[in-house]
């Protein structure tokens, strides 16, 4: 059965969470929700999508579920890809970004890619990751392969010549996405690597650019599920080739369609 809490004003930007509520990660989840509350410069939504089978949406702490920015969308099993996808059902702001439930985001990420989407009028603007140690506090930057400026669409692809050598040289938790773009491409449903195949989409469907802030602070711990050895089998291997697949043939439609 189906739940869903929904509670917010109009806001600027949505920002959408996939989570399985793993109870050993639900303090990750408080740390982020923290971070969202520090951002400055911005109105926002939250659109928590709890899914798999041990995801009770009564487990997400109270403080988060009053909050009447947050709307939870819970949804018995179907994975993070199609829980993305059901979640921007509900996006009623007009660009949206991703947020995984073990991660945070600093206090300007949204406003500084809304700002710029807004002045240039650039359907998606993205910024750096960063790794983040939360024993040490460090932050190490990652200098993806796709440079800092403007890229027209299908370019991004170009930055990744070999799917089997590396994973997209984009994140997609890097983004700040028109919500009718990220609609119209949305995560599929595989069950490894659907954010390669969004951020392909995304690249190829409209012109953007990639600021060098650093607007995503990814969490280093054990539990980090791409860090397991187990991530790199066939399957995630398999997502990357259709994740590259697309963007190729993305940019090869581009440059067909006639004026």
């Amino acid at each position: 059965m189906e739940k869903t809490l929904r509670h917010h004003d109009q806001p600027s930007v949505a920002v959408i969470t996939p989570t399985g509520l793993d109870p050993s990660r639900l303090p990750f989840l408080k740390e982020l929700y923290e971070s969202l509350r520090a951002q400055e410069g911005v109105s926002l939504e939250w659109i928590i999508a709890p899914n798999g089978p041990k995801a009770d949406p009564d487990l997400i702490p109270r403080g988060i579920t009053q909050d009447r920015r947050v709307t939870v969308v819970a949804r018995p099993g179907p994975g993070p890809a199609p829980a993305r996808n059901t979640a921007l059902n509900y996006v009623s702001a007009p660009r949206v970004a991703f947020v995984d439930d073990d991660d945070r985001i600093p206090p300007f990420s949204l406003a500084i890619r809304n700002e710029h989407a807004i002045v240039t009028g650039l359907r998606w603007v993205a910024g750096r990751s960063a790794d983040w140690d939360p024993v040490t506090g460090s932050l190490t930057t990652w200098m993806c392969p796709t440079p800092v400026g403007r890229h027209a669409p299908g370019d991004v692809w170009t930055h990744w010549p070999d799917p089997e050598a590396s994973k997209p040289p984009l994140g997609h938790c890097m983004l700040l996405t028109d919500t009718r773009l990220a609609q119209a491409v949305g995560h599929g449903g595989l069950h490894k690597g659907e954010d390669y195949a969004f951020l392909m989409g995304v690249c190829a469907r409209a012109g953007g650019e990639l600021l060098s802030d650093v607007v995503y602070h990814r969490r280093v711990h054990e539990g980090q599920w791409t860090a397991e050895d187990t991530y790199r089998d066939q399957v995630e291997f398999d997502a990357r080739r259709h994740a590259w697949l697309k963007g190729r043939a993305e940019r090869e439609l581009q440059a067909e369609a006639p004026l």
